[in-house]
Order: structure tokens, then sequence, then C-alpha cells
């Protein structure tokens, strides 16, 4: 039998090294605008609108709508929105929290009237919050947009009316025993998203011609026709059918908010999320706790490594499970959480030998989803994440609209004692988080998408790249792993992980189940970078995912 020795592979691969590389895409790299999404009609759509003139965020409104018609089980109009908007010219960054409440009436006192004492529902309506996204894109329109609204949704709109084909890995999710059941919940839900009583197969052509004549009032009559005309009375008229709390008050009483992204250092980048009720704050903690080890020599697939960033997920999401909350409703000590002596206390804690299966939150002093990346060829990047929740939300669509609402009210709690208690007009923890992070001329916007699998996925993202020195299609591309919650030593690791390694971990007592190579359970992530010295654009896309980073033509 042929062997090569160790020695002998080592060989090959350093004569191999020049020719090769240890990750499958190419960055695009651009002079003008790029868009980063994962769905390869989105980016296209996005790009055309950056070579019309269109800014990142005009850019970025029409990718959202593209996927709300695309990828109707992730995102839609029936969802939330979260935003980061980096100015080139002056260097600023702003950020919108675009999470609506819940219902006045939707309180524990009314769920225990009907039976739900101990935990919220996971779908059906008491899980349906209030829809930031539509008013969230149209404050950011208002403040950043240069094309007219109408313009942003001709794409969207077609691909509704005339219908698409479905992608891989779309299509995949769509025939899960999971997704089918919560389809099949509700008629209307059934009728829209299970043609034929089945779902559509890789290929197939799937219209939602409802959803385009809502995505045409929309752009024609703009943002407000969805919180007081005529699509509110249909959200209105299907909450009420169905035994829901939500009235016209709740609709036209909401505001997305300007919020102040929080922020930390990492050997020398400066890293930003969003504040609570995002759970943002979960990645900057992770990262500073990282920050007090040294980067593993053996590289980012290590065991020491990957033990050194579990532990410090755990110690990070055990906060965040305690703390996160509405802070207009409860106290949450983001700067105790994000100060680097409590980084270095709870730093303390994790065993470089031994996983921690019983992982307590500390105590700070006190002071499913979609996302897209555009950058345009000015350098304006916008950062930008939204979702109906869990895979197809509440499963609840609103009748004749062909908008699938969210269930992000199934995040609350009914424990008394949690900053996150359900409460009416407060909003629920939310796990969608646009991110940025820049060091002197490089600026990136980046999100990797999945529930709670986020917050530990932005930290191996900014790691890989500033520990390894990885660009950001590499950083994106590396073998990652997840975990939904502190609690146990489950984890689950993608298979392009080393077998020794693998069984290192195992040693230190981390349960490890094995994922695919390349497996949506880790989130698809997007990225696009400007560099201002060299005003030159470049974006990835991960191949978790369908979908692309396209830039604009030139124009003539």
């Amino acid at each position: 039998m042929f062997r090569l020795t160790l020695a002998a592979l080592t060989a090959v691969a350093a004569t191999a090294q020049p020719l090769g590389r240890d990750y499958g895409r190419s960055m695009v790299i651009s002079r003008q605008g790029i868009a980063a999404t994962s769905q390869v009609l989105a980016s296209a759509a996005a790009a055309q609108i950056l070579a019309k003139g269109g800014s990142a965020v005009d850019a970025a409104i029409a990718a959202n709508a593209v996927l709300a018609v695309t990828e109707p089980m992730m995102d839609g109009i029936g969802g939330d929105l979260f935003a980061m908007y980096w100015d080139a010219h002056s260097g600023k960054l702003t950020a919108l929290n675009s999470s609506g409440p819940a219902a006045r009436m939707l309180t524990p006192a009314f769920l225990a009237s009907h039976g739900i004492h101990d935990k919220m529902p996971v779908h059906g309506i008491h899980t349906v919050t209030v829809p930031g996204a539509v008013r969230g894109w149209a404050a950011l329109h208002a403040r950043y947009g240069k094309l007219p609204w109408r313009d942003l949704f001709f794409p969207a709109i077609a691909y509704a009316r005339d219908g698409y084909p479905v992608p891989e890995v779309l299509a995949v999710i769509w025939s899960l025993d999971s997704s089918i059941k919560i389809l099949e919940s509700d008629p209307e839900t059934s009728r829209v998203f299970l043609p034929g009583g089945k779902p559509p197969k890789t290929g197939e052509i799937f219209r939602n011609p409802k959803l385009a004549h809502t995505l045409e009032i929309i752009a024609a009559q703009g943002p407000d026709v969805f919180y007081r005309g005529e699509i509110a009375s249909s959200i209105l008229a299907t909450s009420h059918k169905l035994g829901g709390t939500l009235t016209a008050e709740d609709l036209e009483a909401f505001e997305p908010e300007w919020v102040e992204p929080v922020s930390s250092t990492y050997r020398g980048w400066r890293v930003y999320e969003m504040p609570p009720n995002d759970q943002g704050m979960a990645a900057l903690e992770m990262l500073n706790i990282m920050e007090t080890f040294e980067p593993s020599p053996e590289g980012p697939l290590s065991a020491q490594e990957i033990h050194k960033r579990i532990e410090a997920m755990k110690l990070a999401y055990a906060d965040l499970a305690h703390y996160n909350a509405d802070p207009r409703f409860a106290h949450v000590p983001v700067t105790g959480l994000l100060a680097k002596p409590y980084a270095a206390e709870r730093a303390a804690l994790i065993d470089p030998n031994k996983a921690n299966c019983d992982v307590r939150n500390g105590t700070p002093v006190r002071g499913d989803t979609t996302y897209l990346a555009v950058v345009d060829r000015d350098g304006n990047i916008a950062s930008w994440i939204q979702s109906i929740s869990g895979t197809f939300g509440s499963g609840v669509t609103v009748e004749g609209r062909g908008i699938l609402l969210q269930n992000r009210g199934s995040l609350f709690s009914l424990d008394a004692k949690s900053p996150n208690i359900l409460a009416g007009g407060k909003r629920p923890f939310h796990t969608i988080i646009p991110a940025f992070m820049e060091k002197g001329d490089i600026h990136i916007g980046f999100g990797i998408m999945g529930g709670p699998n986020q917050p530990l996925a932005h930290a191996q993202f900014v790691s890989n790249i500033v520990d390894y020195g990885m660009n950001i299609q590499a950083a994106l591309e590396e073998a990652r792993f997840t975990k939904p919650t502190a609690h146990g030593c489950n984890v689950t690791i993608e298979s392009r992980v080393l077998e020794t390694t693998l069984q290192q971990l195992s040693e230190r007592g981390h349960q490890i189940q094995i994922a695919r190579p390349y497996t949506s359970q880790m989130g698809r992530g997007n990225a696009v970078l400007h560099d201002s010295a060299t005003r030159v654009n470049y974006a990835a896309s991960d191949p978790r995912a369908d979908g692309a980073a396209v830039p604009e033509l030139p124009s003539h």
C-alpha cells in the first residue's frame, strides 16, 4: 500500500502552498460597490441598485425585499430589523433597532387565562410581536437613501409575481418534517407555502402573488400603509380571527429607535455590536475573555483554541441569559459585563484541560434569520440583519397578503424573576445582530445568522481575522463550532476539524456531535470590507448558503 509519511505530507503541502489555499472561494474585490447576501438573486438586485447610483442603504432595502420573497422561512416584512451604517466620509457608525414590542394586551395574565402558565408558546398568534422591518427600512432610507422609495421594490415584486427557482439549501429546509408541520398548522400558511400540498423542490418555481401585490402597495403608498392602512387592517383581522391581542394602536404607535452600538477592543481592533435588547454584548464579552489568552500557535482548529472558545462562549452566554432584556423595562449592566477586569475574572474560571458542564452567570460591577452586507462605491457600509425569528416564524400568514408573521415573542420568559419576562409593549430578548469592526484604514461590516449561534460565530470570525491573519472569505469559511446555550458540555463541530483535535476535545470532557463540512447549523454569513487608504472594496459570502457577493458594474 502506498503511504506518505507526515514529513512527506508536510513537504507536499509546502510545495503546493503558492498555488493553493485552505479555503474555497475568492473574495470579490472591486472599486465599485458590492452586495453580499445569502441569495444570488438578492445580491444581483442590490448590485443593480448600486449601479443606478443607489446608496448602500438603498441596495440593502432592495436585497432585503427580494430575500423576503425568496427566503420566506427566514425573513420577511412580518419580522424585525437591526442595522448598522458606517459613513465613509465622517467615519461615524450609527445603528437602528427596529424590533417591535409585544401587543399591550399580551401579558402573563392573559396567557394564563388561556392555559399557558410556565413557558411561552413557540408558534401561533400569541408569539407574534409588532413587525418592525418596514418602518426600519423607511427610517434608514429617509436618512441615507438616494433613490426614490418606489424604485427599490421592482425586483422583489417581479420574483413574487412571476416566481423564482427554489435554491438548494432552502429546498432542504422547506422539506424538513418540522417545517411542514408548522406550515400545515394554519390553512392560509399551507395554501401559500405548500403549493399543491407539498414543499417546492430544488429548481421548482415558487410564486407568492399576494405578497407581490402587498409589496406594490408598500412601494406606491409608502411604509405607513403597513402600520395604519389597508395592510394593517389585514394584519389586525387575521390576529382577531385567531384570538390574538394586536390592536390598531400597537401598530400605529411603533417607531424604530436609533441607538449607540456597544463596543470593545480585541487586540487593537474595535468591534461593535448592537446593545440590548439584542444579544450582541455576548460576542464582545466572549472576545474579552478570549483576549486574556494567547492565540494557540497550533492554529484556529487546534484543540487548545477550540476549547478556549467554547469555554469563553459558555461564560458569556450564561451572563446573556441572566441579564439581557429590553433596557426600557429592566437594568442591563452592559458596562460591567464588557469591562476588561470582569473578563479576566470570568477567564480565570476556564480550566485548560477540562470542560465546564455547569456554567453560572457572574456578577459584574454595574455601570434562523437573513444577514446581508453592502458597501457602495463611496465606501459606505450597511451591516443589515432581518428575520421572522424561527423557521417560518409564527406559522401565521396574513390572509390575502402573503405575509408570514414573526414568532419573536416566543423568546419572552414567563418567569417573574427574569428581566425578560413578558409585558405588554415590551420588546423581547432578540437574537439577530449586525456587526462592524475596524482598525486603521480597514472597516468591516459582517454578520453570521442562526439564532443563539450568532455571538459565538461573530467571535470566531473576529478571532480568525485578528489572531490568524485570515481574509474575510477565509474567516467565514473556516470550520466552526456551535452550541445553543451555556448549559452542558454538548457542542456541535463541523467535520473538517481533524479527528485528533476532536479526540483531544473529547478527553477534556466535551460531548461532540459531528456535523457536515459546511452545515447551515453554523450560520450563514456575509461580510464587506472597505480600505480607506486604497478606496478598494472587498466582499465575502458563506458557502453554507445559496448566496454570493456581487459587484455593481461600472457606469458608462
